[in-house]
């Protein structure tokens, strides 16, 4: 089955709300000339934006599996 996405974002904060990183496609970032616009990723910040793909959500989840701590 095939999928459409229109709009996404994906975004994992930790346990203080703070901010790890958020995938999305929205097209505020324009005038950042992303390369793969408007697929952008928040690396820690709001303001650290860098280029990213339009990753599915098993991608998300392999980026976050490494930084949970589990007891």
């Amino acid at each position: 089955m095939i999928v459409d996405r229109f709009t996404y974002a994906y975004q994992y904060m930790d346990d203080t709300k703070t901010l790890i990183f958020r995938y999305d496609n929205t097209t505020h970032h324009k005038k950042l000339n992303l390369s793969n616009y408007p697929h952008h990723k928040h690396e820690g910040s709001q303001e650290n934006i860098v280029t990213s793909s339009a990753p599915t959500l098993a991608d998300v989840l392999q980026e976050v599996a490494p930084l949970i701590a589990l007891p």
